[in-house]
């Protein structure tokens, strides 16, 4: 490793790792015949497997991978009440009325992993220290003002502004125009959160079927289903698609819906007591308006920085996207110059054609999917709103699912387009930090 930003300890893999690492699974038997066939054993997939054998229902996990070897336990670890579907509030793609139920749900899904994690007693670092979202210019800032009050009625977010002159009270930085505080907001390490849901899942009885790509899926007369593996075709009476990021071509309905975005991510090494307590004062986690994205928050015992961001758009090396991720974090916190890099990896986030997570059914095929950078909560709840819906349990329509479930007539699934996409981003974002 020649390049000076890296550790002597340097490893290509996430730091969340170190504690949890997802493992390799006995292989079992497929049954002939099931229930419910999951098709993803990531957080949307365990957590609606779980909720369906707690009712009695028969359910099978099949994952092409080890379980949790995609962004469950790659992503920031960050968790969010209502924020991501606010930015896109804040960005006038919804008026005060549409945004009103999207935020009333994701304010639940925030809930319900709080509430998940604490009856469970899932050991997971759970950090409710809230967040800050960065103004990366001034009418970024006066767009969190008019909608603040929305985001604290509807979201329930105890979210307030921050001017530019008092922002060092809740970042040790002086990089943005001012930003908003998001006291209803948290963060955990994501592979034991992971690991937790998984333990839970195997305790219900969940079969889990690991490295067992599914390679086609046809429908019966009947409605049923015809699940094809390599290892054999399992029946199902109903299934459920929850790939997310990594939705591929056995599901073209999906795989046209979503677009699947790498996310990079770097950690520091430990850092000295005092240099950490610049980064973050109240132990906040933090974001930035920018559409070219950066999000960050210290470690769980708190002693690096874990930075992340969309360094590249499309799929790259992790060491190639380090430096450009150490650069960002100098941008921000000069004080971090010469701190080494031990960790720097990937995973992929699942965006869809309209910024929103969607649940709901289509070709016959229960989905959660596009968590749109908000995995933790959103897709946590959907798994789970989403059994609820099979066991004839929901009192209501959540918010998520809808009939619509956008695409473009001119996407299949070939991502071509993201490095194009990365240019006009960055040069907008080059526009308003000077003009706006």
């Amino acid at each position: 490793m020649t390049n000076p930003i890296f550790h002597t300890s340097f490893k290509a893999r996430p730091l969340w790792w170190d504690d949890y690492e997802p493992q390799i699974l006995p292989e079992i038997a497929l049954p002939r015949d099931v229930a419910v066939a999951v098709i993803g054993a990531g957080y949307t997939g365990l957590s609606a497997a779980l909720e369906l054998s707690r009712a009695g229902v028969e359910v099978l996990v099949l994952d092409a991978n080890d379980p949790g070897f995609g962004a469950s336990t790659r992503s920031g670890g960050m968790v969010s009440g209502g924020v991501n579907v606010g930015k896109r509030y804040m960005s006038k793609a919804m008026s005060d009325a549409e945004a009103a139920p999207f935020l009333n749900d994701a304010a639940d899904a925030f809930s319900h992993v709080e509430n998940l994690i604490a009856r469970e007693n899932i050991s997971c670092g759970w950090t409710k220290r809230g967040y800050f979202l960065g103004a990366w210019c001034q009418s970024h800032y006066d767009a969190m003002a008019k909608k603040v009050n929305v985001l604290n009625a509807e979201a329930h977010s105890d979210s307030y502004l921050v001017p530019r002159d008092r922002q060092r009270a809740e970042i040790g930085s002086d990089y943005y125009r001012g930003g908003m505080v998001v006291e209803r907001a948290a963060h955990l390490q994501p592979a034991l959160y992971f690991k937790g849901l998984l333990n839970l899942a195997q305790k219900a009885g969940v079969t889990i079927a690991a490295r067992t790509a599914v390679s086609g899926l046809t429908q019966n007369s009947d409605g049923g289903w015809q699940v094809q593996t390599p290892r054999g075709t399992v029946r199902a009476r109903d299934v459920i698609i929850a790939s997310n990021g990594y939705t591929g071509k056995t599901t073209p309905a999906f795989e046209r819906r979503l677009v699947p975005v790498g996310s990079y991510i770097i950690a520091t090494e430990e850092l000295t007591p005092d240099l950490a307590a610049t980064i973050s004062p109240k132990n906040r986690s933090f974001a930035d308006t920018r559409r070219v994205l950066t999000y960050y928050r210290m470690s769980p015992d708190g002693k690096r920085l874990v930075f992340g961001g969309r360094a590249k758009f499309g799929m790259t090396d992790p060491l190639q996207t380090a430096p450009l991720l150490y650069q960002f974090m100098i941008d921000r916190f000069p004080q971090l110059r010469g701190v080494k890099i031990t960790h720097s990896w990937t995973g992929n986030v699942a965006f869809t054609m309209d910024e929103t997570p969607h649940m709901g059914k289509l070709d016959g095929m229960h989905y959660a999917l596009g968590c749109n950078g908000s995995g933790i909560a959103m897709m946590s709840y959907l798994g789970h709103q989403t059994a609820r819906k099979i066991l004839g349990k929901s009192n209501r329509v959540c918010a998520f699912d809808r009939e619509e479930f956008p695409t473009h007539p001119l996407y299949t699934g070939n991502t071509w387009f993201l490095p194009y996409l990365g240019y006009y981003f960055r040069t907008r974002d080059w526009i308003d930090r000077r003009w706006n």
